[in-house]
């Protein structure tokens, strides 16, 4: 695993959260992201909960379909379900690159 490709992967979280502010504002601030406000650990950290506020989200959209509130159409939902989706697939492929990561480090003689 490369400098590069970590980078890579925290520049997309970043835009990702980014245009999940814009998104959350525009629907009345489901979420606040803290994008630059610290480290890598908080970068990190914020990413996780934004991805499960996306799948929290999903949840109770679906839930609210299912019982037939007005103005829940099933694309909206579908949509948000996809999100949810792909921002959870994507959290697991950087937490499996940070571990490969951390194993190859640790494996480095000194």
């Amino acid at each position: 695993m490369t400098t590069a490709a970590i980078e890579s992967a925290l520049s997309q979280m970043q835009s990702l959260a980014s245009q999940a502010a814009g998104d959350s504002q525009a629907k009345g601030g489901l979420v606040s992201a803290r994008v630059g406000a610290g480290g890598f650990a908080d970068e990190l950290y914020s990413s996780f909960q934004r991805i499960n506020e996306l799948q929290q989200h999903a949840g109770a959209q679906s839930k609210a379909f299912q019982a037939g509130e007005p103005g829940i159409a099933l694309y909206d939902v579908m949509i948000d379900s996809q999100k949810a989706s792909v921002a959870f697939q994507m959290g697991v492929q950087v937490r499996n690159r940070l571990v490969t990561a951390y194993k190859d480090v640790m494996n480095m003689q000194v």
